[in-house]
């Protein structure tokens, strides 16, 4: 058996991550025992979410231990097997990324179809990333045809499938935030938001007023800040914000200062709910079959920033930190 390298998390970061923080390692590649899968990963997930798992502090999903693998969403090949149920050389999306080679329950992996898309789409806009945006906006955000959308980070993976799926739905305007002109560009350009601006360029709130005027129903919030103030300012009656992340503050080491405006909330009646993609899972099978559908028809789009290397893994979530991707962060394995 070859071996396989593999990630670990060697200090808990203070602040930003460095690769001090991080150690590539090389494994043992184990047999499969029964009800196992070995798997030869070929695409792996970074995402915002993993820095909270860095943290040594109670919350949603456990943190990663020092000196072991970290986790995250993958795709590859069944290379052994010890179950008839999922052969060798079928291809499943599993959670043990951030490696080569994955030992897998088999139990806890999903089959999917290289056919019916490119694998590294099951990460992304067929996968988690893809789900977070179609529960958040339809169920968490409770959007309905004719409202007016905000969407935070929205060149990212989630971002960008948010603004898309209010507008073939029947958005009355979607507007969209990014950090680089080139960003805002490609979501009126590409993704047929009707407004993007360039957050660096001028404060949130004046840009958010100049492109809706008359306010905002729903907010889809990726980064948290001073864009989650400027929603709760050009909310409108009745108004729900989705909070899906704040990646704006995942690095900050004291407790960044809540929005100032929240007693608007009371006249206003605004809602504000967490978004946790885990707990949707019940929408999987209308969600494939939907955005599958807008896919096969060219009506929505997507694109991914890919590293490829298991080397340079730490990089990719590293500029993903950063905002160096537009669209979902891949990080591809060649066999």
């Amino acid at each position: 058996m070859p071996k396989s390298r593999e990630w670990h998390l060697v200090a808990r970061p203070q602040g930003w991550p460095t690769a001090d923080d991080f150690a590539l390692v090389e494994a043992e590649v184990p047999e499969p025992g029964p009800g196992q899968i070995l798997v030869r990963n070929l695409h792996l997930s970074v995402d915002p979410y993993m820095r909270g798992r860095m943290n040594d502090v109670k919350s949603y999903a456990p943190p990663y231990a020092l000196g072991e693998p970290m986790q995250g969403g993958a795709v590859g090949r069944v290379v052994a097997s010890g179950t008839d149920a999922v052969p060798v050389g079928a291809h499943v999306l599993h959670g043990l990324g951030w490696r080569e080679y994955a030992l897998v329950d088999a139990a806890h992996t999903v089959v999917v179809d290289p056919e019916l898309a490119p694998l590294s789409a099951y990460l992304g806009v067929l996968g988690m990333t893809g789900l977070t945006a179609y529960a958040g906006l339809l169920r968490s955000a409770e959007f309905a045809a004719g409202e007016t959308v905000f969407v935070s980070g929205a060149a990212g993976a989630v971002g960008s499938q948010v603004g898309q799926i209010a507008r073939l739905k029947g958005a009355a305007r979607v507007i969209g935030s990014a950090g680089s002109d080139e960003k805002a560009a490609l979501l009126t350009e590409e993704y047929g938001f009707d407004v993007a601006f360039n957050y660096k360029k001028a404060p949130v709130a004046e840009q958010l007023k100049a492109a809706a005027p008359d306010g905002i129903d729903v907010y889809f919030d990726n980064v948290g800040g001073d864009h989650l103030e400027a929603a709760i300012g050009a909310l409108r009656l009745h108004g729900r914000a989705a909070l899906c992340g704040a990646i704006a503050q995942y690095n900050d080491t004291e407790p960044a200062p809540g929005p100032r405006n929240l007693t608007s909330l009371i006249g206003k009646r605004i809602t504000l709910r967490g978004l946790l993609v885990a707990d949707h899972q019940d929408l999987q099978p209308e969600f494939v079959r939907e955005v599958g559908g807008w896919l096969r028809e060219g009506k929505l789009r997507y694109r991914e920033t890919v590293v490829t290397g298991i080397e340079r893994n730490l990089d990719a979530f590293l500029g993903l930190l950063r905002g160096d991707n537009t669209g979902k962060m891949i990080v591809s394995l060649p066999e």
